[in-house]
């Protein structure tokens, strides 16, 4: 059967993510200039050379396309709190795409689709900002904090602002709360 949307090529199977979801599909991939590795997206997420495990579209923090290179920044886990999780930028990781077909598309459709929510504040001595996203499998919205470079992030003032934030945010967007 032709598909539209289709490249015409498939992964081959020995190049697919060992760690790949029974049920996970490929969508898209690209090989990176330097060497044998590739660019996978899936249904579920990115899978970057080197990783044994795929990043959430919900932790992708930011992915740019330059017009020849992938730059992504995962969001990467700081501090569990009562009804949200602190995260800070992982390492920035860039790749070389040839053919990168599909793949900027996807990285950017799906990470903007799990974005539910997000807002900027400013606090004394500092700023967060808090973003809801979509997790495939996970009922409702999870909701981050990501604080500027700065930020007392211990202090319990900007604790308590943070959560009177988060709970400010998670009521407007669900009623029910």
């Amino acid at each position: 059967m032709f598909n539209l949307f289709s490249r015409g090529r498939r992964l081959p199977a020995d190049r697919r993510p060992v760690a790949l979801d029974r049920d996970e599909r490929v969508l898209d991939w690209a090989k990176v200039a330097d060497g044998d590795e590739i660019v996978v997206v899936t249904d579920r997420g990115l899978w970057l050379p080197g990783d044994t495990a795929r990043i959430g579209w919900h932790d992708v923090h930011k992915a740019v396309w330059s017009g020849r290179d992938l730059a992504v920044t995962s969001a990467d886990p700081v501090e569990e709190r009562a009804d949200y999780r602190v995260v800070a930028d992982g390492p920035v990781r860039t790749y070389l795409l040839v053919d990168p077909g599909d793949v900027p598309h996807q990285v950017r459709a799906r990470v903007t689709r799990s974005v539910a929510y997000t807002a900027h504040h400013r606090l004394s001595g500092g700023g967060l900002r808090i973003a809801a996203r979509r997790v495939r499998g996970v009922d409702g919205l999870t909701w981050t904090v990501r604080y500027d470079p700065g930020t007392p992030i211990g202090d319990d003032a900007v604790v308590e602002e943070t959560d009177r934030l988060v709970a400010a945010a998670r009521s407007a967007t669900d009623p029910d709360l």
